[in-house]
């Protein structure tokens, strides 16, 4: 376990904010977890990709090491895997597909961390989180305490999980995931329809292609990926929203409602490639604000809060940050 005092959190958030913190706390596979630090404050940091300090933090930052940990176990033609919440998400795909274990493909070039996947249930290209962890091993924080949690358990919901609604308390040591030894390509998303005949690699670069023709590449400009959800409302809102604009695209229907295209709401309301102090919205995606030049939480904050009140005034529909801000 190493610990670092009054330490640069820039090099720990993609946004690049140079923001600092108390204390560091940095574990390792083999580091027992029951002897952190027990004064809070705490603040879990996984890959920070989605994260945006608007401050400094005055407490102790928890972040596993970023080393390669991964276990299989057979179970039928189906595999258990189990990575290190420390690990880089994008290695663990990488690394599944070396040993011909499939279902993570989707996830390709997803920043941030394993254990980081959870808590936010992440999603790209007609896959979630949600639809392959098997289970969940976390350190209480609170409690003191290791636990296991099940699919069910975690509680998982768009971009949300149980985790995310307890803050600074569960600490994600490690995550199984039920995978496929047969490659079955998920082309749910509109774009890879074109790709039936593709291998697990092909679908992968493609899909790399794909995200980094939208959004800034990481060593070029910092951003948090998409920074807002896509917003769900009711039937009567969304033939409201269809009748008096009728070019907005299709939306995705569920149990929950009608999931807009947050981007599109952010382009119609004349965002799009615009900046605000040093942030500003993405030219090719609408959905992603970006460091433009050096800038600060609160720019980034001032620039979301802005965008949220043109949407909400001319759509009537309130965008929620899918960033957290401390």
């Amino acid at each position: 376990m190493k610990t670092y005092e009054h330490i640069s959190l820039k090099a720990y958030n993609t946004f690049g904010i140079d923001a600092s913190a108390r204390r560091m706390v940095v574990l390792e596979p083999g580091d027992e977890p029951a002897s952190l630090p027990r004064e809070a404050p705490w603040l879990v940091l996984g890959g920070g990709s989605n994260m945006v300090f608007t401050r400094d933090y005055d407490g102790t930052v928890v972040r596993l090491d970023t080393v390669r940990e991964v276990s299989v176990r057979a179970d039928g033609a189906e595999v258990l895997v189990t990575a290190w919440g420390g690990m880089v998400m994008d290695e663990l795909v990488e690394w599944t597909l070396e040993q011909g274990c499939y279902g993570l493909e989707n996830l390709t070039a997803i920043p941030g961390t394993v254990g980081a996947s959870v808590v936010q249930n992440v999603g790209a290209y007609g896959v979630e989180a949600k639809d392959v962890v098997e289970g969940v091993e976390v350190y209480d924080l609170q409690e003191g305490r290791r636990c296991l949690f099940s699919n069910a358990d975690c509680r998982f919901a768009y971009r949300d999980s149980m985790f995310k609604h307890h803050p600074g308390r569960f600490l994600v040591l490690r995550v199984c995931y039920r995978l496929r030894r047969e490659f079955v390509a998920n082309l749910s998303y509109k774009a890879l329809e074109g790709l039936p005949h593709a291998t697990a690699a092909e679908l992968r670069q493609a899909i790399a292609d794909l995200r980094w023709g939208k959004l800034p590449r990481p060593e070029e400009h910092g951003s948090a990926g998409s920074f807002f959800k896509n917003p769900v409302v009711e039937e009567p809102v969304y033939q409201h929203l269809r009748t008096m604009h009728p070019d907005m695209p299709e939306a995705h229907r569920s149990e929950e409602g009608y999931k807009l295209s947050a981007g599109w709401l952010i382009d119609r309301a004349g965002w799009k490639g615009r900046t605000m102090g040093a942030a500003g919205v993405w030219p090719r995606n609408a959905l992603v604000l970006y460091n433009a030049s050096a800038c600060t939480g609160s720019e980034v904050l001032a620039l979301a809060r802005a965008i949220q009140q043109d949407v909400d005034d001319k759509f009537n529909v309130r965008l929620e940050p899918e960033a957290i801000i401390i």
